[in-house]
């Protein structure tokens, strides 16, 4: 009688059993999901201001673990010359080390986006003093809008004296002279090796070629 009231008064679990799940609907909800943050997200990259644009690209120039979340001095100054932010008389590259200064923070080396902006923000009072607050930080946008860190070419070479007498043929003597014609110009193969001259004249003949029209011309 003990067993039996002990296995009556046991709990019965109530809980229904969970239903098999479908593997089809799983990757379904899977795909969708998914979807609709790729899609998300693409709006996010979309919504990418041209000057956030330029601003990356800059902030990243010249090294290669940069995020362009965040830019030097180096790559500000640089951005301020070649959007010619920096115009040698209302801005100047001092100007923009300062501003640079006063907006990053004091433990931090470079800026954000949004600190980029304000800095942005006070050169345009100098840039354009002759417009409201409002339309400098508009036209100062416009000079950095799509705008790309400028590569420089190829080094020039650097004139001296010492190339000059190096390159100047006039200058020059014994078989180097013989490889180059009065004007510079080179003899190619003639200049570096010894021809045979058949033409029956000695060597050095200021003359030659003229018999023949000396001979015609008697008769």
């Amino acid at each position: 009688m003990a067993d039996n009231k002990a296995k009556s008064t046991k709990p019965v679990n109530k809980t229904p059993p969970k239903s098999p799940s479908d593997p089809a609907k799983d990757r379904a909800a899977k795909r969708l999901s998914y979807d609709s943050n790729s899609s998300h997200e693409g709006a996010m990259a979309g919504e990418v201001s041209a000057l956030e644009e330029a601003f990356r690209k800059f902030a990243i120039h010249g090294d290669t673990r940069a995020t362009g979340k965040e830019m030097h001095g180096k790559n500000w100054s640089k951005l301020c010359k070649d959007c010619h932010v920096i115009d040698g008389k209302n801005v100047t590259v001092t100007d923009v080390d300062i501003v640079f200064s006063k907006i990053k923070g004091k433990s931090s080396r470079t800026i954000t986006f949004e600190q980029f902006k304000e800095a942005l923000q006070e050169l345009s009072k100098k840039r354009f003093k002759d417009k409201s607050d409002e339309e400098a930080v508009q036209e100062i946008y416009k000079l950095i809008e799509g705008k790309a860190p400028i590569i420089s070419g190829v080094t020039k070479a650097i004139s001296s004296p010492t190339v000059s007498r190096l390159t100047d043929t006039s200058k020059f003597t014994g078989s180097h002279k013989e490889r180059f014609d009065p004007s510079g110009k080179g003899k190619g193969k003639a200049g570096r090796e010894d021809l045979v001259d058949a033409s029956g004249y000695v060597s050095g003949y200021k003359h030659a070629g003229t018999y023949d029209h000396k001979v015609q011309g008697s008769k």
